[in-house]
């Protein structure tokens, strides 16, 4: 944020009294006023909204009567406070919020600029219906001008997140939980300005030596008469010392007309390179001048970098070559759920960091703008992936084919898809830490008859990739079925992919590997998978996968998720929800970053409770930042036991809030989790002020904290109202969409003792029966096995052989507890129908294996395994 920003928005809330309203939660209070400054301000606009969850007919209008709706915050979900529920409310919420304007802004332009919504979002303003916005993870900007008066006005916004067919994304294993769950900014500008996210900005002909800087500015006219436009950019560094200026550009701009205009740096010697290790920034500032008066300034960051992404080295940055390690990531948190703070980001791309990882995944959406902002500041590599995506096997609609089965809704989806990517790369366009765009994953999960469609429409989206942004490759993620690797610039493989996609030809990585299913605290190792049998690695030999022509490998996943499949499936982060380190974390930590792990915990006498914060302070009290509160069970010398007693934490005094409101209760074998005497969540502020903090347990001392918010109207006891309750109750759904056992199996993960050539284990899932699996010659274990990848109590076997003859076989499951479990068995010689199901007890467990026995004379493998049972939430 520049000096000049800054001055202006201090200016601008001294004037008004400060847009934040002085209670969150008073029955009903002046609607907060707004005078439009000279130039441009972009004004925090997450306070004081009222919300309710239903259809209310007529809530657009400026007279409806919300007195009775809650009064919150954003970042808001519909499903607060959530604690990994596999079921959510779906349908319909509102949200209205009031402002005073003095006067009309006269030449003056007013936008709200929402960072996402989801899902399918209407805006009004005074009644009157601005936009629609359909998409859950791109910000769209809206002007309001047109619609404000003098005086009182009202801001409506109703939200659905039901599925929908022609919306991506139609399938997905996270939550899909409604809500204007990121922030919202009040946007004001001259009518002569740069639109929404309108820079691009890139840097050619880079070297450590040498670079240029490319800028590529839209400039806006709204006004009725044409304007002869000055550009003037210059570029400074990181504390705001001028480096380069670019040569002015005119344009001429006709009334309710945008122009692009390009500008090029002369050669900037050695220029301070982005890289993880030195995530160094610039700024470019650009001035519109019109008639020798300054019309509107725009502020973009950006770094010098440049990278190459080959199929027989891997992976350069900046000349250097660099295998990346990375961890696929998920937005929600404890409680909060979706609704996350800028501050709560920045601390989870940190806690990668800090194990040693160089690369996140963006799984598998658009993540919140503030995302690639801490990966350039903080420095880590980002791949920012689509919502396209396919999954197989739930009870719940997204479980859908990820392509559209009925042709009336395709070309809607496809419009779709590309109006999503094209709005995710405007977005993050500008941020070096991007190295790739993802169009999709696991969209190999589609009824078959539209796998045409899918290649159509992935090849459509990587030559858009192309066209909006020349200087990043479009990868095609989870591309280890369907034959769709080859359709983009890199492959991102995912599970058995790491195996059966040897030396592949294009550019690749492995974007999936691991699915360690734990809670904390787990165990001390690092959960490879099927990284190991990487075809020329040794599996004695840790990091021998590390072959050439694989750029990376990125373990799933960082931190555990809320998941329609349910919350053992969610559990696989190295870190759990509440932020939390699993002992996978510390392995990794020690092996990648040199640090130590802890001493682990042990049974011990308890004798208190210690409270500590991931930093003294919130430093704005706006629904941008806020501080994760720890709680540990202790003995009476300090150190940390395992013991996890029930622990109510609550807000004594000041203005913090808890996403349950002023307290919470941690149990063990609850959703509210103490686990290994430690629990956790995090506490966000609507006012400055000291909060004070303490936690409570029968028979032990209490553990007290505070924390000072910095920023914000001034919290005043006694007249600040505060947090009202909010009790957490998991939601359930009250009726499946589909009643009944549902069969799975379907092109997941598989692994075999051998396979021959030409018959890999991905063919004895893959809906052909037609093809097989087969072991290698000399191969006298014979076994295949299927990672269901959910958590299945099994009540049946589907088995098909390559041919009818009395084969054997034995079924089994990995249980819970990590063992083989027999669930049926056919001797050789009873039967030889070519397709076999078969009843089996009902176990519970994740990983399927046969070991089968041929019959002399017959074909050797099996050609399809289904599973049928039901999902364990």
């Amino acid at each position: 944020m520049g000096r000049s920003f800054k001055s202006l928005l201090i200016a601008l809330l001294v004037a008004i009294g400060s847009i934040i309203p002085p209670s969150l939660a008073a029955a009903r209070e002046v609607a907060a006023e707004i005078s439009v400054p000279a130039g441009r301000a972009r004004i925090n606009f997450n306070a004081n909204w009222r919300f309710a969850l239903g259809s209310h007919a007529g809530a657009e209008d400026v007279e409806f009567d919300d007195s009775a709706w809650e009064r919150v915050g954003l970042p808001h979900s519909f499903s607060m406070p959530y604690f990994r529920s596999p079921d959510f409310y779906t349908g319909d919420g509102w949200y209205r919020k009031e402002f005073t304007l003095r006067a009309l802004p006269k030449g003056r332009r007013i936008a709200l600029e929402f960072e996402g919504a989801f899902q399918d979002a209407r805006v009004y303003v005074n009644g009157v219906e601005l936009a629609r916005h359909r998409g859950g993870y791109t910000g769209f900007p809206v002007d309001i001008t047109a619609a404000l008066r003098r005086g009182r006005n009202v801001v409506a916004v109703l939200v659905n997140n039901e599925w929908q067919p022609t919306l991506l994304p139609r399938a997905g294993e996270h939550v899909f939980s409604g809500g204007l769950y990121r922030d919202v900014w009040l946007v004001t500008t001259d009518e002569i300005h740069v639109p929404w996210t309108g820079t691009r900005i890139t840097t050619p002909e880079l070297s450590a030596e040498s670079g240029r800087v490319a800028a590529e500015t839209e400039v806006h006219n709204a006004g009725t008469d044409r304007a002869n436009v000055t550009l003037r950019t210059k570029i400074v560094d990181e504390l705001g010392r001028h480096v380069a200026s670019l040569p002015d550009q005119n344009v001429t701009i006709a009334p309710g007309t945008t122009a692009l205009a390009s500008q090029l740096s002369a050669p900037i010697a050695s220029p301070r390179l982005w890289s993880p290790e030195s995530p160094t920034l610039y700024r470019a500032i650009t001035s519109l001048v019109v008639n020798g008066r300054e019309r509107d300034r725009y502020e973009t960051e950006f770094g010098f970098r440049w990278f190459e992404w080959t199929a027989d080295r891997g992976f350069f940055l900046n000349g250097k070559h660099r295998y990346f390690r990375g961890a696929n990531v998920h937005q929600d948190q404890a409680g909060w759920g979706d609704a996350v703070t800028n501050g709560a980001i920045e601390r989870d791309v940190r806690m990668i960091k800090d194990a040693g990882f160089d690369f996140v995944r963006g799984s598998h959406y658009p993540h919140d703008p503030h995302f690639a902002v801490a990966t350039d500041r903080l420095g880590m590599l980002f791949l920012s992936e689509m919502s396209f995506w396919g999954t197989a096997g739930f009870r719940n609609p997204w479980g859908a084919s990820a392509y559209p089965t009925d042709p009336a809704h395709r070309a809607e989806f496809d419009a779709n898809a590309k109006q999503q990517l094209s709005e995710m790369i405007r977005i993050n366009r500008n941020h070096p830490s991007i190295v790739a765009w993802g169009m999709d994953n696991e969209v190999f999960f589609t009824a078959a008859e539209t796998m045409p469609d899918v290649r159509r429409l992935l090849s459509e989206m990587v030559a858009l990739s192309h066209r909006l942004d020349p200087s990043r490759p479009a990868a095609i993620n989870g591309a280890q079925r369907g034959e769709i690797d080859k359709l983009g610039d890199i492959a991102g493989y995912n599970g058995d992919g790491a195996s059966l996609f040897t030396d592949p030809g294009i550019p690749n990585f492995v974007a999936e590997y691991g699915s360690t299913m734990t809670d904390r605290p787990g165990t001390f190792e690092p959960g490879w998978g099927d990284l190991v049998r990487t075809q020329g690695a040794d599996p004695a030999e840790e990091g021998s996968w590390r072959l050439p022509w694989r750029s990376g490998e990125v373990i799933w996943a960082g931190f555990d998720h809320g998941s329609i499949a349910g919350k053992r499936f969610g559990g696989m982060g190295m870190i759990d929800y509440a932020r939390l380190p699993k002992r996978q974390y510390h392995w990794y930590r020690n092996a990648y970053a040199n640090i130590p792990p802890p001493h682990w915990p042990v049974e011990g006498k308890p004798a208190a409770l210690r409270i500590t914060t991931s930093a003294p302070t919130i430093a704005r009290g706006d629904g941008t930042d806020d501080v994760q509160v720890i709680v540990s069970v202790v003995d009476a010398q300090g150190r940390r036991l395992s013991n996890s007693p029930p622990v109510r934490l609550s807000i004594e005094a000041g203005p913090g809030e808890l996403p349950t409101g002023r307290t919470i209760d941690f149990a063990p074998d609850s959703d509210i989790e103490i686990r290994e005497g430690e629990a956790a969540i995090a506490m966000r502020s609507w006012h400055s002020g000291v909060t004070q903090l303490r936690a409570t347990s029968p028979g032990l001392e209490d553990g007290v904290a505070t924390v000072r918010t910095l920023e914000g109207p001034q919290f005043v006891p006694g007249k600040s109202a505060l947090a009202g309750p909010r009790p957490y109750k998991a939601f359930v759904r009250p009726q499946r969409e589909w009643p009944g056992d549902e069969e799975f199996g379907l092109n997941n993960p598989t692994f075999a003792s051998s396979s021959a050539p030409g018959h890999s284990s991905r063919l004895v899932n893959d809906g052909d029966p037609s093809t097989y699996w087969s072991p290698a010659t000399g191969d006298s274990e014979l076994t295949v096995a299927i990672d269901l990848e959910r958590v299945i109590e099994v009540h049946s076997l589907t088995i098909t052989f390559p041919q009818s003859a009395p084969y054997g076989f034995m079924a089994e499951i990995l249980d819970e507890q990590g063992q083989w479990r027999k669930l049926v068995d056919e001797f050789p010689g009873m039967r030889d129908a070519i397709k076999r199901k078969l009843e089996t007890e009902p176990v519970v467990g994740r990983r399927v294996r046969i070991r089968f026995w041929p019959p002399k004379d017959a074909t050797i493998g099996i050609s399809e395994l289904r599973v049928t049972g039901g999902l364990q939430n």
